[in-house]
């Protein structure tokens, strides 16, 4: 999906002329003739890349998300396979899958949400709160586009109807990726991927006999869960629980806590 706002041409000072003016007065001190004259003639910027988006039902909805996160972390604990890989390949795998493990998660327990536009006071606090506060502590509000992939996955994958044993197959696939880079057992990893993709294939012609297209078409939806990046459901599901923790080091206490 393209990235650039097409809704203006005239440059981002355009798209909330008042926050814009506010904070051209913070840099300079004092307020140009280029911001008075704009100040006049708002525009409103619609298109997914810009509009940013929180929960409806936030709560509810982070609940739901945090149990799905749990369970799969547990999912990822309890294979024998995976516990055999040395802790630096078990890291990198967490790293890279946790994020489509999570999403199969919410598709699995049929998790559905919707969205509202980010209130223009609350996107304000937060830019003059992210000027006070280190480049590092700048948190990138959720897009509508973002929003939209992930919605679209998640429909795709209801419509596909997977059984619990599809759903586990699909996530060894998803585990057990050999393109991981600097992964010590990479040949075994790969061999693993061989083996999840070859039971479900072959689940998938037992349950569905006549039905010679569903791999594929199973194959070409778990492509779309590397395109939802990890950020997005970070800042969607978990920061308004876990404010400015890092997710990802959680999710090695919990993987790593063994007794837990």
């Amino acid at each position: 999906m393209d990235s650039k706002c097409n809704c203006s041409t005239s440059g981002d000072r355009f798209l909330n002329p008042i926050l814009y003016n506010i904070l051209s007065q913070m840099d300079t001190g004092i307020p140009s003739q280029d911001t008075l004259s704009n100040s006049s003639a708002p525009h409103k910027c619609n298109c997914e890349v810009r509009r940013m988006v929180c929960l409806i039902r936030s709560s509810e909805v982070c609940k739901e998300a945090s149990v799905v996160l749990v369970k799969t972390v547990h999912f990822m604990r309890n294979l024998p396979a995976f516990n055999q890989l040395p802790p630096s390949d078990q890291y990198a795998l967490l790293n890279s899958c946790w994020a489509p493990l999570f999403i199969l998660g919410l598709a699995q327990e049929h998790v559905d949400f919707d969205v509202t536009d980010v209130p223009a006071d609350s996107m304000l606090k937060r830019i003059l709160l992210n000027r006070q506060e280190s480049p590092e502590m700048e948190r990138e509000q959720p897009a509508m586009a973002g929003v939209s992939k992930l919605k679209c996955c998640l429909k795709k994958f209801w419509s596909l109807d997977l059984s619990p044993k599809e759903y586990a197959y699909l996530k060894g696939t998803t585990i057990f990726n050999p393109d991981v880079p600097e992964l010590q057992a990479g040949l075994f990893v790969e061999g693993l991927q061989q083996e999840a993709q070859h039971a479900l294939k072959e689940l998938v012609q037992l349950l569905h006999p006549g039905n010679q297209e569903r791999f594929a078409r199973i194959l070409l939806t778990a492509s779309m869960l590397r395109g939802i990046t990890p950020n997005l459901i970070i800042e969607l599901f978990f920061r308004p629980v876990i404010g400015q923790a890092n997710l990802l080091e959680l999710l090695v206490d919990m993987l790593f806590c063994r007794n837990s």
